[in-house]
């Protein structure tokens, strides 16, 4: 739940990098609460005019930690448009999200896992 709150505070930073954890756990309590809604949007149709407002809501948040998530593996945030892309972009982008981090610093900042280049030249060995 802490991702997901400081994603919603931090929500127009297109800037440095997402981890997987926080990304992946942003959709999650994003997916549970729409699920919620929609939920109640069926038991009471008024509440889907909720829905309507905490989707567009959380239109900008989404794409900003999306941006991020591709800076973490050291991807332009533009490759997010591959999802206009019919049935192959999203699974593109899927894939995309599930990459771990590059390692070290990259033209995005800091690794967000504290990992550096000391492990990079372990594992090459």
């Amino acid at each position: 739940m802490d991702y997901y709150v400081s994603i919603m505070r931090n929500y127009a930073n297109f800037d440095g990098r997402a981890r997987r954890e926080e990304y992946w756990m942003f959709q999650l309590f994003n997916t549970l609460i729409l699920v919620a809604l929609f939920i109640l949007g069926l038991l009471f149709e008024p509440l889907f005019f909720i829905a309507f407002i905490y989707v567009l809501l959380v239109i900008v948040p989404s794409l900003s930690v999306t941006v991020r998530r591709l800076h973490d593996i050291d991807l332009s945030g533009w490759w997010v448009l591959i999802k206009f892309v019919p049935y192959l972009g999203e699974l593109a982008l899927f894939v995309m999200t599930c990459i771990d981090s590059t390692y070290g610093s990259n033209r995005f900042g800091e690794n967000p896992k504290g990992r550096g280049m000391e492990e990079k030249a372990f594992i090459e060995f």
